[in-house]
């Protein structure tokens, strides 16, 4: 089968389409699905120039990607949710499992798969998995109770603007901040009641901060005692006035994907993709995203 191939850490270049064995079987408690599309994220960027190389358990040659979207081909004899030729998204922890997703057809257990909504395309759908559950996640460690706010950093990022969306679903005042003022209509479109960039953050004013923009000093927007959870671990805010600070690092959770794909079908959660490349033009995805400034998803299509 084909697959995009990481040869050696370093630049973009280094990524190249090959044929590789394709998984044979499941296992017992697994399904092999073959994919629509997988998404690009900065995590692939980081695991390609080796910045994760120290705590990875794959190295190069080795396939990158941790989100899919495709349909069931097989399934092991111990699986009872699936069946061939279901939908599903799936959100591959690459660095701990080895299993990337950027492949023709990919091997999973079955508690990290879901069913995709059946609302969007495929392809759009394979933006969902990492991006929706970092947001679930980190709002749920911020555990800000209804009627509280929050700025949400990055708010019309891939997880920010996600993070946005469930906050107003949580009864959450949402303070979102963008880069741009061309972001101000974007941002408020999903659902920000108030729209400020990184020069004019509210003043020690709100409950909490999901800080998924790099932007440490946005802690200086919470008021004194409140919470922060921030899911840049290599820029955390440093604890202030009593204000908690958290970072939180993103699990698989199938179950916690079924309840985002859910929210995708009853019309309260948009999806956004951007542009869909060929797997022959992994490279050029890469080099899009690292150049910021992208709303929505990079795919990659077999």
């Amino acid at each position: 089968m084909r697959a995009v191939v990481l040869t050696t850490y370093g630049g973009p270049e280094r990524l190249s389409v090959s044929e590789i064995p394709e998984p044979a079987a499941p296992d017992p408690d697994g399904v092999l699905i073959r994919t629509a599309a997988a998404a690009v994220n900065p995590v692939d960027l980081q695991t390609r120039a080796g910045l994760h190389a120290g705590h990875s358990a794959c190295h190069p040659p080795m396939v990158l990607g941790w989100d899919l979207a495709g349909t069931v081909t097989a399934v092991g004899g111990a699986v009872t949710g699936f069946r061939v030729g279901d939908r599903v998204v799936a959100m591959s922890a690459q660095m701990a499992t080895g299993r990337g997703t950027y492949a023709e057809v990919v091997a999973l257990p079955a508690d990290i798969v879901a069913h995709a909504p059946a609302s969007v395309p495929r392809t759009v759908a394979a933006g969902l998995p990492l991006a929706g559950l970092t947001a679930r996640q980190a709002l749920g460690l911020l555990a800000l109770p209804e009627g509280s706010s929050v700025l949400v950093t990055g708010a019309v990022g891939s997880v920010g603007g996600l993070a946005v969306q469930l906050a107003r679903l949580r009864g959450l005042t949402v303070v979102a901040q963008v880069r741009s003022a061309r972001d101000e209509d974007h941002a408020r479109a999903l659902g920000a009641d108030r729209v400020v960039d990184a020069a004019h953050l509210p003043v020690a004013g709100v409950d909490g901060l999901l800080e998924t923009a790099g932007l440490p000093e946005a802690i200086g927007a919470v008021r004194d005692g409140g919470r922060v959870v921030t899911v840049v671990p290599r820029r955390v805010p440093a604890a202030e006035r009593g204000v908690h600070v958290a970072v939180s690092h993103v699990e698989q959770d199938g179950r916690g994907l079924s309840e985002l794909s859910a929210l995708v079908d009853a019309g309260e959660l948009r999806l956004r993709a951007a542009r869909e490349f060929g797997f022959e033009e992994a490279a050029e995805a890469h080099r899009r995203l690292a150049a910021g400034g992208v709303r929505g998803k990079l795919l990659l299509l077999p």
